[in-house]
């Protein structure tokens, strides 16, 4: 298999995953706090086997600065997933998910207010463009406060991942599954107050759907995304991130009956649009957050590369 054939198909099969993470939140039977926990921990445990296989913790290339900026990213990805998980309750998994992937445009603000990074007037014409989108996809009423809410819990998410974007790009020199590690790590401490073990312990089955959380959607999809990274050129890569929404509304659409109406669905294509060109824009050849393992030596990948959750 040639390949950019193999970086292809390494990279769907992230985005499919990733499109199934919301059933396996909802079928856990755990609140948000509790979700993201036991992510971090079965993630932690899976990131940690498979880094230490193969040698990657020898010559980590850590500093105090850089464990640091990772550490602080970690902050802003457990709460990003906190407040996703939110959104699915509060609304559905298909609106989340295409409120979620307004992420692009926070990191070009955020590039602006704290780099002072130029905003064109073409990506100004996109983030008009993903606005208008994301009235019609909201498709909320005045007095509809649960889907506001929802709306809402969808847009920190998305602001919370920008944010951990902006502060994972600062690091380099260091294989991303190792960032990825300690951002699942601090993850614990944070969220542990949160855990009602005593109501947790009675899940069932709602184990093995947290089980498949953090062997699955955080160990296997990371490997298979960081995997990819290095076989494919970026315009590709921006592409097939979008297989994970669409395979996150059929889910829903299968699994729950949710579906979107007809004017929400209009706003569908242009928040993908908009932030397909603002991704690709951002993504030089010098700038790509692409990891390459293969030839290189570590890099720090971009959270955004993907946009997965």
């Amino acid at each position: 298999m040639r390949n950019e054939t193999r970086g292809t198909v390494e990279l769907t099969l992230a985005m499919v995953f990733s499109g199934t993470l919301g059933v396996f939140v909802v079928e856990s039977g755990a609140s948000p706090f509790e979700v993201v926990f036991f992510r971090c921990l079965f993630g932690a445990v899976a990131l940690g086997a498979y880094s230490l296989a193969r040698g990657f913790f020898t010559g980590h290339g850590f500093t105090a600065r850089k464990l640091g900026l990772a550490a602080l990213g970690g902050v802003f990805i457990v709460f990003n997933w906190v407040f996703l998980f939110e959104a699915y309750e509060a609304t559905s998994i298909s609106l989340a998910t295409v409120v979620y992937h307004t992420q692009p445009f926070f990191l070009v603000l955020l590039g602006a207010v704290f780099l002072r990074e130029r905003i064109s007037a073409g990506k100004l014409g996109w983030l008009a463009l993903a606005f208008a989108g994301l009235v019609l996809v909201s498709g909320v009423g005045p007095g509809d406060t649960a889907s506001l809410a929802g709306l809402g819990f969808a847009l920190a998410a998305a602001v919370l991942y920008a944010l951990a974007t902006f502060v994972t790009k600062r690091i380099t020199g260091v294989r991303p599954h190792l960032i990825a590690l300690v951002q699942v790590l601090a993850g614990l401490p944070l969220l542990l107050p949160f855990v009602g073990f005593g109501g947790v312990s009675g899940l069932g089955t709602g184990w093995f759907w947290l089980l498949g959380l953090g062997l699955i959607h955080t160990g296997l999809m990371y490997v298979l995304m960081y995997a990819a990274y290095a076989k494919l050129p970026t315009a590709k890569i921006a592409v097939l991130a979008f297989t994970y929404p669409a395979v996150a509304m059929g889910v829903d659409w299968a699994v729950y009956g949710h579906h979107i109406g007809l004017v929400q669905a209009l706003g569908v294509p242009l928040i993908v649009l908009a932030s397909l060109k603002v991704t690709l824009a951002a993504r030089t050849p010098a700038a790509a957050p692409a990891p390459r393992t293969a030839a290189r030596g570590p890099e720090a990948a971009s959270p955004a590369a993907t946009r997965a959750a």
